[in-house]
């Protein structure tokens, strides 16, 4: 590290090794509960910003016309996968919990975020009355 940063928000996968080097210092963690790779390490709302959760997440996404067998394939391989032990281990030692989901759960799930970042966005984010931002809308 080069010591330009006072403060980051990063991923444990990336940040983990410099934690343990001792060339940063882990101050909170993002999801709702702490991590096997720090548990020594608060969340965000232990340390004092109750209700504060963002966590990094992935899914498989297929297209919309995908044919329910395939679907039904790629669900079952990806359940096989996740369960097992040795890929569950290599999850956490890198500050990852392997979750399975039923697709329906897994549809549920993302719109809630959807939901959630747009409240933030809608209610966190400053007015701007600059209309050559790239982020502000033209009327």
């Amino acid at each position: 590290m080069g010591g330009q940063a006072t403060v980051m928000f990063d991923t444990m996968l990336s940040a983990m090794p410099f934690v343990r080097d001792g060339k940063l210092k882990a101050l909170a963690i993002t999801g709702a509960t702490r991590s096997s790779a720090a548990p020594d390490t608060p969340t965000i709302a232990q340390a004092g910003l109750p209700g504060y959760e963002a966590s990094a997440w992935n899914a498989l996404l297929a297209p919309a016309a995908t044919p329910p067998a395939v679907l039904n394939t790629l669900n079952g391989a990806l359940k096989a996968v996740l369960q097992d032990p040795d890929v569950r281990g290599r999850f956490a030692t890198q500050g990852f919990a392997a979750e399975w989901t039923e697709p329906p759960a897994t549809a549920r799930f993302i719109g809630q975020e959807i939901d959630k970042w747009a409240r933030v966005v809608k209610t966190r984010a400053p007015p701007s009355t600059d209309h050559h931002h790239p982020l502000t809308s033209c009327p």
